[in-house]
């Protein structure tokens, strides 16, 4: 044991302190010393991803809808939304390059692909009788108007875009004039929400299995819990945002049933109702 005074860095309430004339504090091997609780270890969540642009279509083809209509509409608004000459150029620019690659210069090249593919045969199994001439590629002329662009001209685009969302000039009508309103989606019944989940080993853990049962969009995170057959009951595994999560928690020294359960988040509530729980049997 060691001698403690009162204005040092010792803890009021520690269990292994004695307040008295002397005081004193028991270390580990002193009769009556009070081991430290073993804290619980604390969740893991992993990183949010972001999530794209809702108001950017998904299909080639529409892209280059959206892409036309934002080029052809946002010199219209320009001076509303107090962008700078140069903003709105440099936007159009690069709205035309993407429209020139996606539409034009992509088509070439898959058209060309093709050809060389059929070239390709014909140098194995060609008749033999002439000298071969492989395809040569040659890009379409770009439009009057369309220019080569630096890199990462869509980057610019979604970082105008944000721009002008945060200016608070862009009113809704400018705004779906624009194209940079994403289609309102319905969501689910929160109150009716319920995971699917399973558990399987793998290796040397169990592989929780989850998803967000097409609801990513108005879901936040889940939370998983498992019953270790311990006699605590379920306690938090942890808060996850990406599907599927390995339990890496060593396997006990016997056999043991480990249950597991999950339910949704929302801005840090539980929404929803508790998955089914599913059980496996750990190995010893």
């Amino acid at each position: 044991m060691k001698i403690v005074y009162w204005d040092t860095a010792e803890v009021w309430d520690d269990p292994n302190i004695y307040w008295g004339d002397p005081s004193y504090k028991l270390e580990p091997g002193d009769p009556g010393y009070v081991p430290p609780a073993t804290p619980s270890p604390e969740p893991k969540p992993k990183t949010k991803r972001m999530k794209r642009n809702t108001y950017y279509p998904s299909r080639l083809g529409d892209q280059i809808g959206w892409l036309t209509n934002f080029a052809n509409k946002l010199p219209g608004h320009t001076t509303v939304l107090g962008l700078t000459t140069a903003q709105r150029d440099t936007a159009v620019a690069d709205c035309k390059w993407l429209i020139y690659v996606l539409q034009s210069w992509l088509s070439a090249v898959r058209t060309w692909s093709l050809s060389c593919s059929d070239a390709a045969t014909e140098a194995q199994d060609g008749p033999g009788t002439g000298l071969m001439a492989l395809p040569v590629f040659t890009a379409p002329a770009l439009p009057g108007g369309t220019v080569a662009v630096n890199t990462g001209a869509l980057n610019r685009i979604f970082a105008l875009v944000q721009l002008i969302k945060d200016g608070g000039a862009a009113t809704e009508t400018i705004s779906t004039d624009l194209g940079i309103i994403g289609t309102e989606l319905v969501g689910p019944d929160l109150n009716t929400l319920q995971p699917v989940i399973d558990a399987v080993i793998t290796a040397n853990h169990v592989a929780v299995k989850w998803g967000w049962g097409g609801n990513r969009a108005f879901l936040d995170q889940i939370e998983i819990q498992v019953d270790r057959g311990t006699g605590a009951g379920f306690v938090v595994l942890t808060y996850d945002t990406t599907p599927n999560y390995n339990d890496t928690q060593p396997f006990p020294a016997t056999p043991a049933i480990w249950t597991y359960r999950a339910i949704y988040r929302v801005d840090d509530h539980q929404v929803g109702v508790w998955s089914n729980p599913v059980s496996v049997t750990v190995p010893g």
